[in-house]
């Protein structure tokens, strides 16, 4: 059996398409270490009065600059999206703050995800295809619930955001498909915060800090966790059906 071995043409072609995924990981690391005292919910505390005179004065302006720079932040992962998410909510209210932070965030994710297709995804994905086996079979499952496991890393808490940007581009998942489900199912946990973010305020005045575990309430999570549920309903009904028809 020979091997075969890329052209330097093929080669040069592969790094190009790896340049907006290494251009992610090299911002997220530089990001991190340079924004970090910034992307803080202290520097939003000092801040306060500066950043609601600036939305007072210029309210639409306010919102592109807010947006570009949570798309930023989501974009190249920074360790910030819940400082952002608190500061929509303080700035903008609940809503329309909602729709600010999950329409950016929607944004930011989508270049993760358009980053990692074009210099993985679509070759693993292929990969996987044409592979046998476990792995076939993954891929397999993956394609046959896709709305259903999209849907379920968004709305189960522990999973990453950044892990949920990749795992899609990764398996060939259409744009469409994750945009809509990214859309939709960050909306509860983005409600959420959101929702924090709007009475920053009082927490202000009262020198205290925002309870960001408040989401791992039994009041909240489990109605997150039974959407969860729900969209896992569609595989096992597929499991029993298939099971009924050995």
């Amino acid at each position: 059996m020979s091997d075969v071995t890329d052209t330097p043409q093929e080669t040069k072609s592969k790094w190009a398409r790896m340049l907006p995924l290494v251009a992610l990981v090299v911002g997220a690391v530089l990001g991190a270490y340079a924004l970090g005292d910034y992307l803080s919910f202290e520097a939003l505390r000092d801040n306060r009065e500066v950043l609601i005179a600036y939305r007072d004065a210029h309210y639409a302006l306010a919102v592109v600059v807010f947006m570009a720079i949570y798309v930023v932040i989501a974009g190249f992962s920074l360790p910030g999206a819940t400082i952002a998410t608190l500061t929509g909510g303080f700035l903008f209210g609940t809503f329309p703050g909602v729709l600010f932070n999950v329409g950016a965030a929607t944004i930011g994710a989508t270049v993760v995800f358009l980053a990692a297709r074009w210099g993985l995804g679509d070759r693993l994905a292929a990969k996987m295809d044409a592979g046998e086996g476990k792995i076939k079979a993954i891929k397999d499952g993956i394609d046959e619930n896709q709305w259903s496991m999209l849907f379920i890393i968004r709305l189960v808490p522990l999973v990453p955001f950044f892990v949920a940007n990749l795992i899609p581009a990764l398996v060939g998942v259409s744009l469409w498909r994750y945009v809509v489900s990214t859309f939709l199912g960050i909306i509860p946990g983005g409600l959420v915060y959101t929702s924090v973010g709007a009475g920053l305020g009082e927490v202000f005045a009262r020198g205290e800090t925002p309870d960001l575990g408040i989401i791992f309430e039994p009041h909240v999570l489990l109605p997150i966790l039974g959407l969860a549920a729900l969209a896992f309903l569609p595989v096992v009904l597929k499991l029993i059906r298939g099971k009924e028809a050995l």
